[in-house]
């Protein structure tokens, strides 16, 4: 609770006389201050205490709380290495197939460990190296068929030449 005190100091005011004329100066000063009562100065300090108390208990339940394990991210890394499979990136890009399976084997470990961050971060990488790896046996696979179609374009456009009697 709060409580008013106004203190006279000293001012100077100027009054009229009844018939008009300057009176003499009179001087008045007015010094307001707020004051706490006694009552009120005791109960602040136990109030910010208290608020201090409840943040670091908030702080601390904040720090001590493990995020939830990256089920979505492990899964999506699992069914991304097996698609990489049915396509024979293990054929074809070795490298990367065998590089998102380590990184999803270090996202399960990071999962028992409580690590969660780590783990998602473990399992996107796998993701990544699993999607790469399908990407690479695509483009390998795409440049076969590519070059077959052109070896097969050559031997047709022999055998034109050859029943048109052209040389090439």
């Amino acid at each position: 609770m709060y409580v008013l005190v106004q203190t006279f100091l000293g001012a100077t005011v100027h009054t009229r006389t009844p018939d008009g004329w300057p009176a003499e100066p009179v001087s008045i000063v007015t010094q307001l201050r707020i004051e706490m009562n006694p009552t009120s100065q005791g109960h602040r300090g136990s109030r910010s205490a208290l608020a201090v108390g409840l943040t670091g208990v908030l702080m601390l339940g904040a720090c001590a709380s493990t995020p939830p394990a990256p089920t979505a991210s492990l899964q999506a890394a699992q069914q991304a290495i097996s698609t990489a499979e049915r396509t024979e990136a293990g054929r074809y890009a070795p490298g990367e197939l065998s590089e998102a399976r380590t990184k999803l084997a270090s996202a399960d470990t990071a999962v028992s460990e409580q690590r969660m961050t780590m783990a998602e971060r473990f399992a996107e990488e796998s993701r990544a190296e699993a999607e790469l790896a399908s990407a690479k046996t695509a483009d390998v696979k795409a440049k076969a068929v590519n070059d077959e179609m052109t070896r097969s374009t050559d031997t047709l456009v022999e055998e034109m030449q050859r029943s048109s009697g052209d040389k090439p």
